[in-house]
């Protein structure tokens, strides 16, 4: 079996040969793009994965990939979760809860982007309160249901590098909204959460990591237009180019959920705990200004910004993790 794997593998590439029977999994988002690949990979793997969607009879007939995978022995239950309302998210997080049973490895895959500008259900800039809160308070929430040496998941993007968070005023009540200024802080506090959790958690063997899966076309753009879509792919090329890197790669949807399984079945614990990977591999620092360059931005990773968010998303959202 490969165990060097690189931005052209597959999450079947990554899972070939193993038997994932006996494991649960704990997926956010299974009912389109990265989040359905990733866990059609793992049920036809044989794991148990608790899929949490939106609504779960809209979800149904977009999971027909993941049923038909479970013909191996896999498993697929749902919760509704809907990480908006934080409501919705604490009824997830009691259900799971009361269920019991535990989970080897979390990925927080949902997420929005560019959206026009808006407020979740509990008064929060629509992409910081979706992407980063809500997902706070429902990782926080069933913490005690991941398994020693366990793995916690967090799909960031490339994007983390437009902007690093804004602890003074996350929900754009003082400045011009920005839809994709609004994403890439979004999307560093993603980041900056895995650092923290890992931090918090690696005594009982938790490794949290960060993921940049790649570009594809999912459909999480949804909130743009076709030309809007081509004009940012241009965007992108030029960026680059100007920067003299190859040009931007759109991966296939088993491509973009490779670097999410790698990081939580496969990888080493102690290699990617606290980190930021794309391409099935640890990124290096890059702190060029360049927002559509490789690698990490290294305020991704700073430690006392990730703990002063934490303690940020704490008093915004109600919610005591202890240290």
């Amino acid at each position: 079996m490969s165990t060097t794997f690189g931005a052209a593998s597959t999450a079947e590439e990554v899972l070939a040969g193993i038997d994932l029977a006996g494991k649960r999994f704990l997926v956010t988002g299974v009912s389109s793009g990265i989040g359905l690949e990733t866990a059609r990979a793992l049920v036809a793997h044989g794991a148990s994965v608790t899929g949490a969607v939106r609504d779960i009879g809209t979800a149904e007939a977009a999971l027909a990939p993941v049923r038909a995978a479970a013909a191996g022995g896999g498993r697929l239950a749902l919760i509704d979760l809907d990480l908006a309302a934080l409501d919705s998210v604490r009824a997830a997080v009691a259900r799971l809860l009361d269920e019991g049973g535990r989970f080897d490895a979390i990925v927080a895959n949902a997420g929005i982007m560019a959206t026009p500008f808006g407020h979740t259900a509990d008064g929060f800039e629509r992409q910081f309160g979706t992407n980063h809160l809500g997902h706070f308070v429902f990782v926080n929430g069933v913490a005690s249901l991941l398994a020693d040496g366990g793995r916690l998941v967090v799909l960031s993007s490339q994007a983390h590098r437009i902007a690093d968070v804004d602890l003074d005023d996350p929900n754009f009540a003082h400045q011009a909204y920005d839809p994709w200024l609004a994403y890439g802080r979004s999307k560093t506090a993603n980041a900056l959460f895995a650092v923290e959790f890992d931090r918090r958690h690696r005594a009982r063997g938790i490794r949290a990591a960060a993921v940049m899966p790649g570009n594809s076309l999912t459909g999480l753009p949804r909130h743009l237009a076709q030309e809007d879509l081509q004009g940012l792919f241009e965007t992108v090329g030029q960026a680059r180019a100007d920067a003299g890197l190859p040009p931007p790669v759109l991966k296939s949807i088993g491509q973009v959920a490779a670097t999410p399984v790698w990081a939580g079945v496969v990888a080493d614990p102690a290699l990617i705990g606290g980190r930021y990977l794309e391409d099935c591999a640890v990124a290096p620092v890059n702190d060029l200004p360049n927002p559509f360059a490789d690698g990490v931005r290294s305020y991704a990773l700073d430690g006392d910004r990730a703990r002063r968010l934490w303690e940020a998303s704490e008093a915004l959202t109600g919610t005591g993790t202890g240290t």
